[in-house]
């Protein structure tokens, strides 16, 4: 007989966590779920102000190109119609994203595809020659002044708090250009909100399982390790060796939300400000995710700043001092004691951004390997 009361204990109950969770009950597992926070859900825990689900961790829009991720999570909720289509203000002008036909118009009003190839051409004319060495020169490189003034610098600034001259230019790989008047932000098939929001997804994932929140599993991690045959830890890596290597890089954010007495604030679900000038990168407009119809609205601006141990994780540094630090944290988890007892999964875990399709995907390949 078994001396664990639980086959995992799960560290996290954000989506990987969740997840897995789902699947080992099936599979006849006994599973503990915890988490420090009050709520389950993780990042994508919606909070419910004046009838508006609110993204109280930012926007998250589900969208996939994997039709078996696809069809995994609509066995627990039905998704609307909502297409992820921001538009970028800089200094109170309007344009379209990503970078297609309507953002060429309104930057140089130029109309036909040709027209708008022909302006990027001459607008990439002075830096033709360049061989990348940061961020900056990258995205001049990639399209040029006009785009990189108006739509590039100051967003990517703010949100990586540091000059453009001093961020990796792998940061922007490419620029996307769309020769076509489609505002859709993604090229993925499938697209949506779930109808209810997002803790309608991660109730149903983890129905009928033994949660607890408001846990700090460090301050209970003796006791509850012998509860368990093995753990699932989603948290930050190096906090769990206690950042025995050396501390991760992490840019945060925080979020300030008020209701406003008006049907409607900004007529879009996401703003983005690329203007330096004004500290927050952009407004969330939350009713717009589920299109809804209250004469009331929520508003959120988003505030980029340094990580601190006081606030949220949200964006690795994944540059080649923070590479080489998790290459050596994932080499520990892979060595005795841990290996046996600790799987290490999730964004966190594995110091990577992960888009929510990408978590569902990753925890079904850890079911797969676990319970075959």
């Amino acid at each position: 007989m078994s001396v664990f009361q639980y086959d995992y204990l799960i560290v996290g109950a954000g989506l990987f966590g969740s997840v897995f969770a789902h699947e080992a009950v099936k599979a006849g597992k006994r599973v503990l779920v915890i988490d420090k926070r009050a709520h389950t859900g993780g990042n994508i825990h919606c909070e419910n102000i004046a009838g508006i689900n609110v993204h109280k961790y930012g926007a998250h829009i589900f969208h996939t190109s994997d039709r078996a991720v696809w069809d995994y999570v609509n066995q627990f909720v039905s998704f609307n119609r909502y297409v992820n289509s921001p538009i970028a203000n800089y200094q109170g002008k309007l344009f379209n994203l990503p970078f297609n036909m309507n953002t060429f118009y309104q930057l140089w009003g130029v109309k036909t595809p040709a027209e708008a190839k022909a302006k990027i051409a001459e607008q990439r004319q002075d830096y033709r020659h360049l061989e990348p060495q940061n961020l900056e020169e990258q995205a001049l490189y990639l399209g040029g002044r006009d785009l990189y003034e108006t739509l590039i610098k100051g967003y990517t600034e703010k949100q990586w708090g540091r000059p453009a001259t001093q961020i990796p230019a792998f940061i922007i790989k490419r620029l996307p250009f769309r020769f076509t008047f489609d505002n859709n932000y993604f090229d993925d098939l499938y697209q949506g909100i779930p109808i209810g929001g997002y803790n309608a997804l991660t109730d149903a994932l983890l129905e009928g399982i033994e949660v607890r929140t408001d846990i700090n599993y460090f301050e209970h991690k003796a006791k509850l390790d012998k509860q368990a045959r093995q753990v699932l830890y989603t948290g930050k890596i190096d906090e769990f060796f206690d950042c025995q290597l050396g501390k991760l890089e992490y840019r945060s954010l925080h979020f300030e939300s008020e209701v406003l007495e008006q049907e409607n604030y900004q007529g879009n679900a996401v703003v983005n400000y690329t203007d330096k000038a004004v500290p927050y990168t952009r407004i969330l407009e939350h009713k717009h995710f589920e299109f809804g119809t209250q004469p009331h609205t929520v508003v959120t601006r988003e505030y980029p700043h340094e990580y601190s141990k006081d606030n949220e994780p949200y964006y690795p540094m994944n540059d080649s001092h923070n590479n080489a630090l998790i290459a050596r944290y994932k080499a520990l988890a892979n060595t005795a004691p841990y290996k046996d007892k600790y799987i290490f999964g999730g964004r966190l875990a594995d110091y990577k951004y992960y888009d929510m399709d990408d978590t569902v995907a990753a925890s079904l390949q850890l079911v797969k390997t676990q319970l075959g």
